[in-house]
Parts: structure tokens; sequence; C-alpha cells
């Protein structure tokens, strides 16, 4: 949601245009639509200190919270998109990815490599809706592909945090489809192997990720109110033209028809996992 400039503030309090609360201190909760201290909210991992609403969060703050301090160790940061089509919609695709990058911080949608939760060494993946909606590109199948291998190779637990609304990233058409079926590929060899996988879904998991490799989870954690399935549910409904079940496709609904193993507060996560690798281990 945009946030407007809070210039109401200044009235409420007899204040000049020059001593105005500056711009982005405040910010409104989409979940209870109080008006809060941003820094309230980000001290509390990015969760409405009222209502307990999950903002999103960024890669490197999922990995900040999740993993012991100083420990991730970043792999394949440099790999770089192509542009196999050519693809431009509004600009071309090359354009669009240095401007993402330039806003992000990040090189690409994903990011993977190794840390430790309380001492116990995992490979880590996550997927940020921030860079063109997390959406799947051939960097983000190629990067979760090799953390893959290299966690079966090393025979290491696996956690991948999955936050995307975009899919398949249609800008690479049928290269962005094969990443699906390469990493679902990867983590069956990884599960014949013996490892251990938990997928975290968070707002939003849907299209292919979703379909791929957020479900092939030994077990799966979601947070709360999170939006995961594959079509959105406004373009389910202008489909089949029903009327959709309350609460349809969010982790609770999902919870209760099976699809997931537990809902879990982001502030229980790090402990949620080091209990499910510690079980694992024995």
């Amino acid at each position: 949601m945009a946030q407007k400039r809070p210039q109401s503030l200044g009235t409420w309090h007899g204040l000049s245009d020059s001593k105005r609360v500056p711009e982005g201190v405040w910010m409104r909760c989409d979940g209870c639509q109080a008006t809060l201290f941003r820094k309230d909210v980000e001290r509390n991992l990015n969760v409405c200190p009222q209502c307990q609403h999950h903002f999103s969060l960024s890669a490197a703050g999922r990995i900040a919270s999740l993993l012991d301090t100083d420990t991730f160790e970043e792999w394949f940061a440099g790999m770089q998109p192509g542009d196999p089509l050519q693809f431009n919609d509004r600009r071309p695709y090359p354009e669009r990815i240095r401007a993402e990058q330039a806003r992000t911080g990040l090189n690409e949608a994903a990011v993977v490599g190794q840390g430790f939760i309380r001492g116990v060494r995992v490979v880590v993946g996550v997927t940020d809706s921030g860079f063109i909606m997390g959406s799947m590109g051939s960097v983000v199948g190629e990067k979760l592909t090799r953390a893959i291998e290299y966690a079966t190779e090393h025979q290491l637990p696996l956690v991948i945090v999955s936050g995307s609304g975009g899919g398949a990233r249609m800008h690479e058409g049928i290269y962005s489809l094969m990443q699906m079926a390469k990493v679902s590929a990867a983590l069956a060899r990884f599960g014949e192997a013996g490892g251990f996988y938990v997928s975290v879904l968070t707002h939003p998991t849907m299209g292919g990720v979703a379909a791929s490799f957020a479900s092939l989870g030994d077990v799966i954690l979601a947070e709360p109110r999170a939006l995961i399935g594959f079509a959105g549910p406004k373009v389910i409904q202008q489909t089949v033209r029903v009327r959709l079940p309350e609460g349809f496709q969010t982790s609770e609904f999902l919870l209760e028809h099976g699809f997931i193993d537990r809902i879990v507060h982001r502030a229980e996560l790090r402990n949620t996992l080091a209990e499910l690798l510690d079980y694992a281990s024995h």
C-alpha cells in the first residue's frame, strides 16, 4: 500500500511546514489500519505490534532473523540473467533488471548460501518478492538447483523460504518455466539421498514457485495469513465464476485442508527450525 505524506500530523500538533515529521516515519498497517511508528515495526521483524499482521521482509532480513549472527556465506551472488527473448514490455528486460538491482540492492530474486541455525550447518535459499515479485527466472532456478546439489553432496539439511508472487517470469518464457522441473528434479535427488528439506511459505507464495519447490518440503511451514496458491483468488473467481470459500488460499485454509504442516509466527520461526533440525539429526 502506497504511503502518503502524513501532512495532517503537523496540523494536529500545531507544527509549521518546516517542522513536520519526515516522510516515512509512520506507516499504516494493512491488517488493522493502525498508524504505526515504522521503527517499532522494523524492530518487531516487520510484524504489526498491535494485530500481528506480517509485512513483507527482505531476503537480507529473513537471513538475519533465522541464522546465527555473521554465519551466512552467500553463493553465486554475481550470477546475472540473460535476455534470450529480447523481451520488451514498457522497457527492455535488461533495463528492467538494472532498475530492480538499483532499487533493491539484489542481483536477482533469490539469495542462496550456507549458514548456521543454533550451531547446525544448513543450506539456505530465500526468494524476495521485492525483485520483480520474486518471480522465478533462469538465475533463480539455477541458484536454487546448485544450492540443493551442494546440500545433497555434503549431506546438509536444506531450508528454502519462499516469497514469490510472480511465479514463472514471463520475460524469459520457456527458460523460466523449465526451472520448475529443474529445481524439483534436484529436490527429488536430494530426497533420495536422505536429505531433510524444510519449506517456509510466506506472503505471497504463488504460481510456479507454489507449484514446484515450495510445495515439496518434508515439512512445510507457513507464516500467518500468507497467500499461497497457483492462480490468485481474483483470477480464479473471474475464471470459474463461483464464490470461493472464506479465507481461500490463506495459510489457515491450507492448514485446515492438510496442505501445510504448521503455521508459525515470524518471531518463532528460528526456534521452530532449530527444533526440526535437531529432530531430523537423530
